[in-house]
């Protein structure tokens, strides 16, 4: 009779002992429940904000491109494709107009006004300490053969570019010229005001 009783005692502590241990498991296994779905959540709402950011940065990035000046798209595109950006931002672009450059006729030395307007614009830069990429490029009136104006807007983007290597320091692979001729006027070649203002180097600045 002791022998049974016993025996019942030893069943009944089994059984609340195992009743103990299933309901501890099942407390730690919702609370383990809860603090993973806090962390999800947690989670899904950083993945969240981080697109948003990302959208309103692409959302910038389309506005700042549509407000560009054709040719200053077409400079970005060329140093992307290039691989010439570590960001793939326009910066800002700065045309030297004839009155300021004053290209003589034909020729492409720097007037001392073009040297004076490129040394600004270099100090411009190097006072915010960028890694910049710079495109510089020639644009004609349309005052004599095609092929020609395309070459003396060349020569005269390749003298900047000289000129901002030699007596500024930017480094060559930061540069590089190339010209538009007189395919991308801003005026009219129908008049000498309308030239001039045609008669152009711009200054596109990358990062």
């Amino acid at each position: 009779m002791k022998r049974t009783a016993l025996l019942m005692l030893l069943i009944a502590a089994v059984v609340l002992s195992g009743c103990a241990t299933k309901k501890y498991v099942l407390t730690e296994t919702g609370a383990a429940e809860e603090r993973m779905g806090k962390q999800v959540s947690e989670v899904k709402g950083e993945v969240g904000t981080t697109r948003t950011r990302l959208d309103e940065q692409a959302t910038r990035h389309d506005r700042d491109v549509a407000g560009l000046s054709k040719t200053a798209r077409e400079a970005l595109d060329r140093a992307v494709a290039a691989g010439k950006l570590a960001e793939g931002k326009f910066l800002y672009e700065t045309v030297l107009t004839d009155d300021m450059v004053r290209f003589g006729f034909d020729r492409t030395e720097l007037s001392p006004e073009a040297r004076a307007a490129l040394d600004t614009f270099a100090a411009g830069i190097k006072s915010k300490n960028e890694n910049v990429y710079i495109e510089i490029q020639g644009h004609t009136d349309s005052v004599g053969p095609e092929a020609y104006n395309y070459d003396l807007g060349l020569r005269r983007a390749a003298a900047v570019l000289r000129y901002l290597n030699m007596e500024q320091g930017f480094p060559l692979h930061r540069m590089s010229a190339i010209s538009y001729g007189e395919s991308k006027p801003v005026d009219k070649n129908n008049g000498p005001e309308g030239r001039a203002r045609n008669r152009r180097v711009a200054l596109v600045v990358l990062k």
